[in-house]
């Protein structure tokens, strides 16, 4: 991508305006947070984005300012208040971190009086300005608000994988969400590049479970780790147990057992941009189709807090994929959305 094609994407997608204060934000290695490659030239594309910034602000009258900070070493883990306070400050920030800060930054945009919006871009890659980041945000809109609409009105989802293994997520009790690729109004928060609809489960939180019963939500949630197979055993909408034989198997049964929140399932994703290539980067991968995370949700419309927020991509392509997600809405139709693995466009016109 160009300087001037990613102008024309910067204008499009944010809407800089004359006064603003922009700010850029990366996080950097330190201690035993190793620096890779693509880290690296993860830092690099944001001194790129932020020389075609400075640019833009001297042809438009803004402000733009670029930030470092120690990573935090977790997906989702919550940024330390110096960054939170810097991007507060900020009227438009670009988040081009190596672990995902979105749970802390949609905190911020939707504070009461907020007058910052921005993109949380995790691991993004120089390699999506010329696949997602190019995409037609025009049919993005429409496809993420058709998607919005049909998870509102469902109650439930039926998830086959191509494993063998099947999920039954409770869906009800809950308000979907969409990332449309537009982001030009205070307190938006986009993921960039974009394009998905979600809902989190109904996870029956005890105050919720007097009221509507118990989470339906139960299954097997599989995983492939470099080739390893994980199975996440689900009941009530929590990991209850985890079977695999390899050394990722007993590490992910660490990380479950040192804080149980993260055991919840926090949402459910159905990414729709037809320019999204899957090559194993999460960022990507999960707007070619189906994507479910587990730990955080209150970001997202759940109950659930955490330490961690982290998705796993079932999009063709991937290790495992969604074979079929059929969505099941309150008048008793059902929606087979995803298909043979792939997201059913037709349905979202």
């Amino acid at each position: 991508m160009t300087p001037l094609e990613r102008k024309k994407l910067i204008n499009d997608v944010f809407e800089p305006k004359f006064g603003e204060r922009i700010l850029l934000i990366v996080d950097l290695p330190h201690d035993n947070i190793f620096d890779t490659a693509s880290w690296k030239d993860r830092r690099k594309l944001a001194k790129d984005w932020y020389q075609t910034l400075k640019s833009m602000g001297e042809e438009k009258g803004f402000n733009v300012d670029f930030f470092e900070y120690l990573a935090t070493g977790k997906p989702n883990g919550p940024l330390p208040e110096l960054v939170k306070n810097k991007v507060r400050k900020s009227n438009l920030f670009f988040a081009m971190t190596e672990f995902s800060a979105t749970s802390s930054l949609v905190s911020i945009c939707q504070d009461e009086d907020s007058t910052t919006r921005g993109a949380s871009m995790p691991r993004v890659e120089r390699r999506m300005e010329e696949t997602a980041m190019k995409a037609d945000y025009t049919k993005i809109q429409q496809y993420a608000t058709f998607l919005k609409i049909i998870l509102d009105e469902s109650i439930a989802a039926e998830i086959c994988f191509s494993s063998g293994d099947k999920l039954f997520i409770d869906l009800r009790n809950r308000e979907a969400g969409a990332d449309k690729g537009e982001c030009k109004q205070s307190g938006q928060i986009i993921n960039f590049p974009s394009g998905e609809a979600w809902k989190a489960p109904y996870e029956g939180t005890l105050e919720e479970s007097k009221k509507f019963g118990e989470s339906k939500t139960q299954g097997i949630l599989p995983s492939s780790y470099n080739g390893e197979l994980v199975k996440y055993f689900v009941k009530q909408n929590c990991i209850s147990d985890i079977f695999g034989k390899g050394k990722i198997a007993s590490k992910m049964k660490e990380l479950f057992d040192e804080n149980d929140s993260r055991r919840n399932i926090a949402e459910l994703g159905i990414g729709c941009n037809p320019s999204a290539v899957v090559t194993g980067n999460i960022l990507e991968d999960e707007k070619a189709g189906l994507h479910i995370a587990y730990g955080m949700s209150t970001h997202l419309g759940g109950k659930v807090v955490s330490d961690l927020h982290q998705d796993i991509s079932y999009s063709k392509g991937c290790p495992i994929e969604a074979f079929s997600v059929i969505l099941l809405n309150k008048d008793g139709a059902k929606t087979n959305i995803i298909k043979n693995s792939e997201l059913q466009y037709e349905l979202l016109k």
